[in-house]
């Protein structure tokens, strides 16, 4: 029988759920949700399919994700929205009918990161659905799992590279307060 001191941490045991409602705004071959879909990396949501009890990825959401939503993020998941987040308060974006439907509480934004994919490098918060589900990965200490998606996409480690020291300290960050604080700094 193991000692509580050497139990792994949820992450070591298993990987994160992660689910995905593809809205289809993408050319398909570009498309890195579908990408991650057809890698079984992600399991895919109808378009009205209710919000499972994940932390849902929200651009317009309060507080950032971070190190303190990783017990929920591990037990329930992470859920995001494959389109492109400039239109996504538009109706019919969010699942089920609009981001009121998923409380606060369960809606987070990304921190400040800088786009690695080749449309949008180098600007700041201009993600791509892989690189959006990494950076959540990383904050709550899915390091492996984040980097099994960025692989899974072509020019996904350029992502890392070119944030690995925000990464570092928005995953040091032990809630939004000190997530905000790393932005700061950096911003």
């Amino acid at each position: 029988m193991r000692s509580s001191a050497s139990t792994p941490s949820p992450s070591a045991e298993s990987p994160v759920t992660l689910f995905l409602w593809i809205v289809g705004e993408d050319h398909p071959k570009a498309c890195t949700g579908r990408r991650l879909a057809a890698r079984g990396l992600v399991r895919t949501l109808a378009p009205r399919a209710a919000s499972p009890a994940a932390i849902l990825l929200d651009p317009h959401a309060a507080d950032p994700i971070s190190r303190a939503d990783a017990p929920r993020v591990h037990r329930a998941g992470l859920a995001a929205v494959d389109c492109s987040w400039n239109r996504l308060g538009e109706r019919g974006r969010y699942p089920s009918g609009g981001s009121d439907s998923v409380p606060a509480e369960r809606r987070r934004r990304l921190p400040w990161l800088l786009a690695g994919n080749a449309q949008h490098y180098g600007r700041l918060s201009e993600l791509n659905t892989a690189e959006a589900l990494a950076a959540a990965l990383f904050v709550v200490g899915a390091r492996q799992q984040a980097v099994t998606l960025l692989e899974a996409t072509g020019a996904g480690r350029s992502f890392e590279r070119l944030n690995a020291e925000l990464l570092t300290r928005y995953a040091a960050a032990k809630d939004p307060e000190g997530v905000r604080q790393a932005e700061s700094e950096f911003f």
